[in-house]
């Protein structure tokens, strides 16, 4: 189980990264024919940001107390 909320912790936080990336170098993004607005880059920041600190509490609160 920790295994799986590292991997997937760190996968969200990469994907935090690279849409604040986006927003810092303004690099545009287009899904077939629709160009994507940057507003969605700050939900994404807030969703995959949350979901990678979600993860790595949870792996904190499965170690033994010591």
């Amino acid at each position: 189980m920790k295994a799986y909320l590292g991997i997937s912790g760190t996968i969200f936080g990469l994907i935090a990264l690279l849409h604040v990336l986006r927003l810092v170098l303004d690099w545009p993004a287009q899904i077939g024919t629709w160009a994507v607005p940057f507003w969605v880059s700050w939900l994404a920041i807030l969703l995959s940001g949350g979901l990678c600190i979600w993860a790595f509490r949870l792996i904190q609160a499965s170690r033994p107390a010591s």
